[in-house]
């Protein structure tokens, strides 16, 4: 049997990816509301950027610990190209008016973004902690299954420190060895080693600058959207029954690496 050459449709799948879409809202002339389906792709968009993330910080962790600085800042330096373009996304999603949003919004019943799977991963890998996140998923589901995994496991925090104590830099053995499935506090040990890292060592305080720039740019990320939802329904509940905007003000201005922002009028 011969086999069909690879083409630009069957490697990407875009069959497949168009298909995908299925609005469910019905306006008075029997069509599907017209922004509709724009919120469906943006969302559909973060999942594939969300999915894109999980594999560069895999690797970002993975060089880390293999002392490789060059990689990492390469790596990092696409993740924080990757969270700009997350953004930017918000400014497309906000050319539709609360009322254009309205026409369709009582459709997704109980779907909301706090059921993001990957985005609750891409929060345990950076290090956050948070028992309700992979409680919001299935039970038996592979969402759960990868955010307890994630939280369990070394974060890219823990991988950072394993990077400076393979550099020489001088860790406690607690900090080390410290439980990966509690949520990241401020330790002035760890900011001692961070200053003299910035007066010693220029790589691996490279390095240090882009995990800044990384909890900057998810932070940037936060706050826009809560902007956003903000804008489009107000202080109403979220879909789903969440709190909406209530619940996301409370998750912003808190950094996932806190000791990197703790030393900043030290140096």
């Amino acid at each position: 049997m011969t086999k069909r050459a690879v083409t630009y449709s069957t490697y990407l799948a875009i069959d497949e990816i168009l298909a995908a879409q299925h609005p469910l809202s019905s306006g008075p002339d029997g069509r599907p509301e017209h922004d509709e389906l724009l919120f469906i792709v943006i969302h559909q968009v973060y999942e594939l950027w969300f999915k894109q993330l999980l594999h560069e910080l895999a690797e970002v962790q993975r060089m880390l610990e293999a002392g490789d600085t060059d990689t990492t800042l390469h790596l990092l330096n696409r993740v924080l190209k990757i969270l700009k373009t997350l953004v930017a996304q918000i400014d497309v999603l906000e050319t539709m008016s609360p009322l254009q949003f309205t026409s369709f919004r009582d459709r997704l019943e109980s779907a909301s973004g706090f059921q993001s799977a990957q985005f609750r991963e891409v929060e345990a890998v950076l290090g956050k902690r948070e028992a309700s996140a992979a409680a919001a998923q299935p039970e038996e589901s592979d969402g759960r299954a990868r955010i307890e995994a994630a939280q369990s496991r070394l974060s890219v925090w823990g991988s950072f420190l394993r990077f400076l104590a393979a550099r020489g830099h001088a860790l406690a053995n607690d900090v080390l060895a410290r439980d990966v499935t509690l949520p990241p506090e401020p330790d002035e040990r760890i900011q001692d080693v961070l200053v003299s890292l910035y007066h010693e060592d220029a790589d691996g305080a490279l390095v240090a600058e882009r995990l800044v720039d990384l909890d900057e740019g998810f932070q940037e990320w936060r706050y826009r959207h809560v902007k956003m939802v903000e804008r489009t329904i107000g202080t109403k509940r979220g879909t789903g029954g969440s709190a909406g905007v209530e619940y996301l003000r409370t998750t912003l201005f808190q950094p996932v690496f806190p000791d990197l922002w703790e030393i900043r009028g030290r140096l």
